[in-house]
């Protein structure tokens, strides 16, 4: 006994899967890029919040 779905409700499915395994593709690219971009900005990111500690716990912000 098989179960009862249409050919149409299959393709849908399938279709449905394909769009979200592209679209997860894309924002994986999309993010690894943004990640690219940022990597050496970290340690300069760092450095200023450092920075910007010290000066508000010495009251100079």
């Amino acid at each position: 006994m098989r179960a009862d779905i249409d050919v149409d409700t299959l393709l849908k499915v399938v279709l449905l899967l394909a769009v979200v395994w592209l679209v997860l593709e894309i924002l994986g690219e999309i993010l690894g890029a943004l990640a690219f971009i940022f990597a050496p900005l970290s340690g300069i990111i760092g450095l200023v919040l450092i920075i910007l500690i010290i000066l508000y716990l010495l009251d100079r912000i």
